[in-house]
């Protein structure tokens, strides 16, 4: 097996993913789902594997939606989908039905309907169709397009593709979807609620957090990488753990790690990986792209002084001498303000804790205490910061 780094695997390539994948389709049976997860953990690879290996009975159709920017391009990408899997009987039947029962007459040129009308119309379609298998719509980057409708063409709009989609699901009671995304649904949500337009379009999904790979499954992985590149190595075992701990068991950095250690054929040991590890991690190029972790936050917090509160945060997080230790709230409300963060109170405070627990940023102790979710991340936030 070669290393593949940011690029798209083959599903027996994919590691450590058969129970969760095993667990969607189960909850598929019976509701639709939202996949949360940071960026680079895999997500898309895990979508692309169920595409690609479907359960008996359904047919999964994937979209990236990250470059929809109108609900009407929505719709017409939902509407070919559904035509597309129904096939010409179907599509024909449909075309009668329309005609006589409910004297749709413009049903010829139904493209020219209004988005609402025709993302209802295709999923009626699809619901009253008798098929073998089920059609599952995998809709990644979910919040990117809602953004962008809100945006360019308000928030009354972006809610009601998120309204209209869920009715449907309730309306229907096999009609299923998957959304994903790397920018926090939580944000589109809580900006529609800001503009008064509150939406409880997601509280019938089920919710899921991808994680990193455990250990066993991201030494696997990188073993069989730093075998299939010819790396050299004399003890495999710690190379693969090494390798898998260094970069908090993320497949993607894993695979990046073995391919930069075969292009500067380098071999294979615990020294050689965890300076090539610091390396990457002050790197003028950012070739892991972990800048983004940085520039993303006037994206997140883009109201008042919250990107510089948050950064301020993360600064004293990554402070504490041992990544695994945490700070109270009243701890890190002290120690920010004294770092010039202009934080109003304690509950503005917490609700800025929240939105960075939400965005993977940081994770909470079971005594209410706060410290970076991922290591590596801390690690290069200290570096780039230069603290």
């Amino acid at each position: 097996m070669k290393a593949n780094p940011g690029g798209n695997l083959d599903p027996q390539q994919v590691y450590g993913r058969d129970a969760l994948i095993e667990m969607l389709w189960d909850r598929l049976e019976s509701q639709s789902i939202v996949i949360n997860a940071e960026r680079r953990i895999g997500k898309t690879q895990i979508l692309r594997k169920m595409l690609a290996e479907p359960r008996p009975s359904w047919k999964p159709i994937f979209r990236d939606l990250e470059k929809v920017h109108s609900a009407q391009e929505f719709a017409e990408l939902v509407y070919d989908d559904v035509q597309k899997f129904l096939g010409t009987r179907e599509r024909a039947k449909n075309l009668i039905r329309r005609l006589f029962e409910e004297n749709e007459t413009d049903y010829v040129n139904f493209k020219g309907r209004t988005w609402k009308k025709l993302l209802t119309g295709a999923i009626e379609d699809l619901m009253q169709a008798t098929r073998d298998n089920r059609l599952a719509f995998f809709w990644d980057e979910v919040p990117y397009m809602l953004e962008s409708i809100r945006k360019h063409d308000g928030p009354q709009l972006a809610a009601e593709v998120l309204d209209t989609v869920r009715s449907l699901r309730m309306e229907h009671d096999k009609f299923r979807v998957i959304f994903t995304g790397s920018i926090g649904l939580h944000h589109v949500l809580g900006r529609l609620s800001a503009a008064g337009i509150p939406t409880s379009a997601k509280n019938d999904m089920y919710h899921v957090t991808v994680t990193p790979l455990a250990p066993g499954d991201a030494e696997k992985l990188a073993a069989d990488l730093v075998r299939g590149e010819g790396l050299s190595c004399d003890a495999l075992a710690d190379a693969a753990s090494t390798i898998a701990e260094e970069v908090d068991y993320f497949p993607f950095y894993i695979h990046h790690v073995v391919a930069g250690l075969r292009i500067e054929q380098l071999p294979a040991t615990p020294e050689n990986i965890k300076h090539y590890v610091a390396r990457q991690l002050v790197e003028a190029s950012d070739p892991w792209q972990l800048a983004h972790y940085r520039t993303r936050l006037a994206t997140y917090y883009p109201d008042d002084d919250d990107a510089d509160t948050v950064g301020t945060i993360l600064d004293v997080l990554a402070r504490i001498n041992d990544p695994a230790d945490s700070l109270s709230v009243d701890d890190i409300l002290k120690a920010a303000t004294d770092r010039g963060a202009r934080v109003e109170n304690r509950n503005d405070l917490l609700r800025l804790l929240r939105l960075m627990d939400a965005d993977h940023y940081l994770s909470r102790d079971t005594e209410g205490g706060y410290r970076f979710r991922f290591p590596l991340i801390r690690r290069w936030w200290k570096v780039d910061r230069g603290l």
